[in-house]
């Protein structure tokens, strides 16, 4: 049981980059960001590849480049050509499947075998004994958390929320939309390519397919940290992020564990799980609308008796 809890820790906290990742571009730019599958995996194959190089360490940034340079061809197609964003992130999502075979040498899977990785060098200095893996993974998403919320804080981050909450506003202010769109979304892909890099060399292998669902899986986690925490302010929905992954892995673990759902439907209802919760203003507003009308109806039948 012990293994169970370590492991959704690990897990938790790393997927946690690409919940962080979408709340600055679905919750602060209003941006449905679809690159988010394609760029968690070119964020493994990268770091994969670097460190079967030798450069495990090098990897982290270079992936996290990698992810920034996709994010910016999202933004060039959204805001230069006027794609609109679902369409632009389809467009990008779908050339980065072949960019990340070509970083793959044209193979669906790469693996390291008995090659150094950030994690194994940790673990030779004996540092956190068993633990040493959740100290590796909490210390980059934590360095991260604390980068994204003094990143929103700053004249630039404050300019990237105002295009988020009204464009047309900014824009008849000295404030750039296009740039500060592209700064996002370059923000948020490196963001997704991070967490893709520190999973890949977590796992010693990058896979074609490994970043299928990330974006509903993203969704759910920061869905279920704002339910559990609540989104008052940048900190606390940063924190609502990485809450929801790790409540997440945990309820992966457990469903793994006792077997209540069947694994091959997990994502199906994770897919529900984030419709609801995203449709749940509508519904509340349904819910409301019918209960006064069947107020109005019982009061109606009241008069005429």
């Amino acid at each position: 049981m012990l293994y169970v809890i370590q492991t959704a820790l690990e897990l938790g906290f790393m997927y946690a980059l690409v919940a962080m990742a979408l709340f600055l571009s679905y919750r602060v730019l209003d941006i449905a960001d679809l690159t988010t599958d394609s760029g968690f995996v070119l964020g493994a194959a990268v770091s994969v590849t670097a460190a079967a190089a030798g450069h495990p360490f090098l990897a982290i940034p270079a992936a996290m480049a990698a992810g920034a340079g996709a994010g910016y061809v999202t933004a060039f197609l959204q805001t230069r050509l006027g794609v609109p964003s679902i369409l632009a992130g389809i467009v990008t999502n779908t050339g980065l499947y072949t960019v990340n075979l070509m970083v793959m040498g044209w193979s669906s899977n790469v693996s390291l075998l008995k090659q150094e990785t950030l994690f194994t060098m940790l673990r030779d200095t004996g540092i956190g004994g068993s633990w040493y893996k959740l100290i590796l993974a909490a210390g980059i998403t934590v360095l991260a958390a604390v980068f994204l919320v003094w990143f929103l804080g700053t004249r630039l981050g404050l300019s990237i929320r105002a295009t988020g909450d009204n464009r047309e506003m900014v824009s008849a202010s000295s404030i750039n939309p296009v740039f500060t769109i592209s700064v996002g979304l370059c923000v948020s892909n490196a963001l997704t390519a991070l967490s893709g890099a520190v999973v890949g060399q977590y796992q010693k292998s990058a896979d074609i397919n490994s970043g299928t669902g990330i974006v509903v899986i993203g969704l759910a986690c920061l869905i279920i940290g704002e339910t559990v925490i609540g989104r008052r302010s940048v900190g606390r929905n940063v924190a609502a992020a990485v809450a929801g992954s790790i409540v997440y892995r945990f309820l992966y673990a457990v469903i793994l564990k006792t077997a209540v759902v069947p694994i091959e439907c997990l994502k199906l209802v994770t897919a529900i799980v984030v419709a609801l919760a995203i449709a749940s203003p509508a519904l509340k507003e349904w819910g409301a609308l019918e209960k006064r009308k069947i107020g109005s109806m019982q009061k109606g039948g009241r008069q005429n008796c």
